[in-house]
């Protein structure tokens, strides 16, 4: 008996789900991580997309991500997904072709009405509607979800601007990716003096050789802009503007906002993620972008835990 609760002390802390605990599969850490701090105990859930690439560019790789967590995926009740052809139907399609395949099933996908969570309101909303689906799924710890749920949310308003922040970053000029614009514009108070976006936005009416173009004709336009916000998932757009405005003596700073969590070593969960976006354009701020890691730890990165549970656990045993 004091083997069998030594091993399950020690598969509690390494992390492994509960028994019972509701496996969950998400398309991107933007789902991953609300599911997982209100979830709890009660959900095991593993993500597809890499969150340091926009998922409806990875069409070369999320093949091979289903292969690494073919286990968990097969397995999954439940299955989350955005709501928008150019966010992750390549995942989501890719998920279903192999469980088609393979196993003959359909999942069925949950998702939610809002669809945008970069900044404290929109987080916030994106969070409740993802306890309310839990609760619908599991009422039996429906309690459980309701307290991570407002801890969650107390997380979300912590980062939401001080008083300092906003008279710090408010009103700065930026020239910003549009995926990120209304972050900077209705939530950090930011003035866009220009956008940019691929080609596929808005018929290539603002690529960034169009702001180039435009930079150029007119750099008085663009006198005090003080940062280019890129769009981390989108790749990198703007370093050609950075230097359009560095030739007319204009020393704006390219930075990088990220719309995923675990996309960077600072930025973890969503809340993660607007504590970033708004340090990045705040002059006081010390926040220096690290480097991308991996959206999370596969199944089999625990085969050494597991090893190392059952090498105590034969050793216990031949003791006796």
């Amino acid at each position: 008996m004091k083997q069998l609760l030594f091993i399950l002390f020690v598969l509690f802390i390494a992390g492994v789900p509960a028994a019972g605990a509701m496996n969950i599969v998400a398309t991107t850490t933007v789902y991953a991580d609300p599911i997982s701090a209100i979830g709890g105990d009660h959900v095991s859930v593993t993500t597809i997309a890499d969150p340091t690439v926009c998922p409806h560019l990875q069409g070369d790789i999320i093949d091979t991500r289903i292969q690494m967590q073919k286990d968990a995926i097969v397995e999954a009740e439940y299955f989350f997904h955005h709501n928008s052809p150019t966010m992750d139907n390549i995942a989501k399609q890719a998920v279903d072709r192999f469980l088609d395949a393979n196993f003959g099933r359909t999942p069925d996908w949950i998702t939610t009405d809002q669809q945008i969570w970069n900044t404290p309101e929109q987080a916030s909303t994106f969070a409740e509607e993802i306890k309310e689906i839990l609760i619908s799924l599991n009422p039996a710890h429906g309690e459980d979800f309701e307290v991570n749920y407002r801890a969650y949310l107390r997380s979300i308003e912590a980062e939401d601007l001080s008083g300092g922040e906003k008279e710090r970053i408010g009103g700065q000029d930026v020239i910003v990716m549009v995926w990120q614009r209304e972050a900077a514009e209705s939530w950090l108070g930011l003035n866009v003096v220009s956008i940019f976006g691929p080609e596929f936005y808005m018929q290539g009416r603002h690529t960034p050789v169009k702001v180039i173009d435009a930079i150029n004709a007119d750099p008085e336009q663009y006198r005090n802009v003080r940062y280019v916000i890129e769009n981390m998932q989108s790749g990198e757009m703007a370093k050609g503007i950075e230097e359009a405005l560095h030739d007319h003596g204009i020393m704006a700073e390219r930075v990088i906002f990220t719309n995923f969590p675990r996309s960077l070593p600072d930025v973890d969960s969503l809340p993660g993620v607007i504590r970033h976006n708004k340090q990045t354009v705040d002059p006081e701020a010390a926040s220096i972008p690290g480097e991308p890691v991996p959206a999370e730890r596969s199944s089999m990165a625990l085969i050494p835990v597991i090893g190392g549970i059952l090498a105590v656990a034969a050793f216990l045993i031949r003791k006796e």
